[in-house]
C-alpha cells in the first residue's frame, strides 16, 4: 500500500460511544516521498555509526544500563512521574516517602527493558512477550489492579473523564486477538520489504492506536521500539531510546499519533518519528564520545597517581559506571573490601574530583559521580 492511500481506521459505534478500528498493517508498504527517504537513508547510517561505537567501547555495558536508566526516566516522564535520573539511580532507602511511587514506576520500567531484552534470547518479539513485559512494568504500582501481563476485557479511553468526554477512545476488547495478532505478524514477517525504521514507525503507532492494556500503553509502547531495533539486530545494543525525543517533543508526539487517525497523514508521522531516531542516534554517538573523554581523563590522568592504591582504584571506576551514586556500605560490598579500605578510596577519589558527597551528613553519606551523571542528564 502507498502511503499516500492510507486509511487509518473507521469510527464504529456501539453502546453509545464510538471507537476508531484500525486497519490492519501487516502487508507491504510504498515509500514514495523523497523526504521520507532522506530522513530514512539518514537515520539508517546514523544508528549504524551509534552500533559501531557500542562495539567498540570497553565496558560498554556499564554504560548501557545508564542508557536504560535515563529511558526509563523520561518515558515515565511522559506518563507525568517527577522522578530525575539522580533520584532514579539512587537506593530506595535515600527516597523521600511522597517520590516513592515515582521512584518505582522507573524502577519497574528498568526491570521490564531488561526483563524483556534477556527475554528476547528464548521468544520472539510477540504478544507472549508484551504481556510478560507489561506484567514486569505494572508490579506494584499505579495500576497495578489494572490486569497487569493482561490485554484488556473492558472498553478504555484517553483524555477526559469518561467515554463521553474522551479525545480518543481504542478500538473494542473484541477487536484486541485478531488486531494484535495482525501487529505481531507484522513485526515479524520477513516477506515483506518493509524497510525496519518504517516498520517499527508504523508498528508503534499501532500499538498506541490499539492500547492492548488497561495502563502502561505508552511505555511499553516506546520500550518496543527498542526491542524491536535489538531483535532484527539493527543494533546490537540497546544503545538507543526515543523516549527523551519524545519529551521534549511531546505535544508533536501526541499530536503527530492523533493526526494519523484523524487525517490518514501517515507520512507526517514517519518524518517525525525518523527525525527523532536521527537526532537520538547523533544524541548517543556524543554520549558515548564524552564517556571516552572521560575515562580517558579519570582513568589515565588521576586514578594513575594512586600508586598501590590503582588496582582497586579501577575496580571502584568500573563499579561507578554502572551505579554513579553510592554510599561506603554499598562499595564495601560490591568491592569486597572492609569499611576502612572503603573510606581511604572515597578520600582519593574525593580529592581527585571524581566523587562528591552529595547530603552534607557526617552519617549515611551519599557520594555522587557528578561529571558522569551529567552526560546523562
Amino acid at each position: 500500500m502507498n502511503i499516500d492511500k492510507y486509511k487509518a481506521g473507521i469510527l464504529k459505534k456501539q453502546y453509545g460511544y464510538s471507537s476508531f478500528s484500525p486497519q490492519m498493517i501487516n502487508h507491504e508498504w510504498l515509500v514514495n516521498d523523497a523526504r521520507v527517504n532522506n530522513l530514512l537513508s539518514e537515520a539508517d547510517r546514523k544508528l549504524g555509526e551509534l552500533n559501531a561505537f557500542s562495539k567498540l567501547i570497553p565496558d560498554v555495558d556499564f554504560f548501557i544500563k545508564m542508557h536504560i536508566a535515563k529511558e526509563a526516566t523520561k518515558s515515565s516522564r511522559i506518563e507525568g512521574t517527577q522522578t530525575s535520573i539522580e533520584e532514579a539511580l539512587q537506593n530506595a532507602a535515600y527516597i523521600n516517602p511522597e517520590k516513592m511511587d515515582d521512584w518505582q514506576e522507573v524502577h519497574n520500567y528498568i526491570a521490564a527493558m531488561n526483563f524483556a531484552i534477556n527475554g528476547l534470547q528464548k521468544l520472539p518479539l510477540s504478544a507472549r512477550l508484551l504481556k510478560q513485559t507489561h506484567k514486569k512494568l505494572m508490579q506494584g504500582v499505579r495500576g497495578k489492579h489494572k490486569l497487569p501481563g493482561e490485554f484488556r476485557t473492558s472498553q478504555n479511553w484517553i483524555g477526559g473523564t469518561s467515554l463521553k468526554d474522551a479525545a480518543f477512545i481504542p478500538p473494542n476488547h473484541d477487536e484486541l486477538p485478531n488486531l494484535m495478532s495482525d501487529l505481531e505478524k507484522f513485526l515479524n514477517n520477513d516477506e515483506l520489504q518493509v524497510p525496519p525504521l518504517i516498520r517499527i514507525a508504523i508498528a508503534h503507532y499501532q500499538f498506541e492506536t490499539i492500547h492492548p492494556f488497561l495502563d502502561g500503553n505508552g511505555r511499553l509502547g516506546r520500550l518496543l521500539i527498542t526491542l524491536y531495533l535489538v531483535s532484527n539486530r539493527i543494533i546490537d545494543k540497546p544503545a538507543l531510546y526515543l523516549s527523551d525525543f519524545f519529551e521534549k517533543h511531546r505535544q508533536l508526539y501526541y499530536d503527530n499519533l492523533t493526526l494519523v487517525r484523524n487525517k490518514n497523514t501517515l507520512k507526517q508521522w514517519l518524518i517525525f518519528f525518523l527525525t527523532g531516531v536521527l537526532r537520538t542516534a547523533e544524541s548517543s554517538i556524543d554520549t558515548f564520545n564524552a564517556i571516552i573523554k572521560l575515562r580517558k581523563l579519570v582513568e589515565e590522568k588521576k586514578i594513575i597517581t594512586l600508586g598501590k592504591r590503582v588496582p582497586l582504584a579501577m575496580e571502584l571506576i568500573r563499579y561507578l559506571y554502572s551505579k554513579p551514586i553510592v554510599d561506603s556500605n554499598e562499595i564495601a560490598s560490591a568491592l569486597a573490601v572492609n569499611i576502612s579500605t572503603v573510606h581511604r578510596l572515597i578520600r582519593d577519589f574525593e580529592k581527585l574530583k571524581i566523587l562528591a558527597e552529595q547530603t552534607g551528613y557526617k552519617r549515611n553519606r551519599v557520594f555522587i559521580f557528578e561529571d558522569y551523571i551529567k552526560l546523562f542528564r
